[in-house]
């Protein structure tokens, strides 16, 4: 794993929610007719995070403590849409989201390679991402997501979801899906955790979030994309996620030459913030090697 270093001054900050870290510059772009919220920290090779939904980029404020530690440029941001960046309605594609990730890491003028990672939603962004500039990573994170095309079922029950996301906003959505975003024990074993994730789907602007979900119901099926990836790839599952099980992991995993599988013992869809020592663990293996 080794793009040439690039290095971006750093700020402290005070320590922000359950998972605080140090040395962040919170900065906004101007990219693709929006404005895009996000944060640079640390120097070193560039590692892009993208988030999932209908979260923003603070849920991976554990990774970006770790990855800095262990020499990394980590930019995460919000999506359109979601967190501080502007919200577009209507209909957002991957393809949308894919681009705009790539015009942040332009508008950053990071030339050199980037590794690039996501969760869930942020996944299939990085698989899209891998099918438009394959030749500008240098590495890949495919966390809690699958790449299977979006089944008719699957259309219409996003479509509706995203009807009543804009009748009814994103409360009842926290309330139905907190026990499937986590393991259900670890929302009441973990109050900080599940507070966070929670706070993260309330904030999320509605319109935006419907606007992902009618996107997601017209995916195209990326397995054949991930039978082309050749650079190193790390895919990591939470082992009690109901959202992406295990065997969407193991799927992934051999049509992706030479890849790496991390199941997460103690965790649903969100290991990341649910056992971060462990994710960070299985990142550092990864990129140790």
């Amino acid at each position: 794993m080794g793009p040439v270093t690039a290095t971006v001054a750093v700020l402290d900050l005070p320590n922000r929610g359950p998972f605080p870290y140090r040395g962040a510059m919170t900065r906004t772009a101007e990219v693709n007719g929006i404005t895009v919220s996000y944060d640079d920290a640390g120097s070193g090779p560039a590692f892009v995070l993208v988030h999932g939904h209908p979260f923003d980029r603070s849920m991976w404020w554990p990774q970006l403590t770790a990855l800095t530690a262990h020499g990394y440029r980590v930019i995460t941001a919000d999506l359109r849409g979601y967190g501080r960046s502007t919200v577009v309605p209507g209909l957002t594609t991957l393809e949308t989201f894919a681009r705009d990730t790539f015009a942040l890491i332009d508008h950053l003028r990071i030339e050199e390679e980037v590794v690039l990672g996501g969760l869930s939603m942020g996944g299939q962004i990085v698989m899209e991402c891998y099918r438009l500039f394959s030749e500008r990573i240098a590495g890949l994170l495919l966390a809690d997501t699958f790449p299977q095309g979006e089944t008719p079922e699957g259309h219409a029950k996003r479509n509706q979801a995203a009807d009543r996301l804009l009748a009814e906003g994103m409360g009842w959505y926290a309330t139905e899906n907190l026990s499937k975003m986590m393991a259900a024990y670890n929302v009441t074993a973990m109050p900080q955790v599940a507070e966070h994730v929670s706070r993260m789907m309330l904030n999320t602007s509605p319109e935006g979030a419907a606007a992902a979900l009618r996107g997601r119901a017209e995916r195209q099926d990326y397995q054949k994309v991930l039978t082309t990836v050749s650079v190193p790839t790390l895919i990591v599952v939470g082992r009690d996620d109901e959202f992406t099980p295990v065997a969407d992991a193991e799927l992934m995993h051999r049509l992706i030459p030479e890849s790496m599988l991390s199941v997460i013992d103690d965790a649903g869809h969100l290991p990341n913030l649910e056992q971060p020592a462990a994710f960070n663990a299985a990142l550092r293996e990864f990129l140790d090697q």
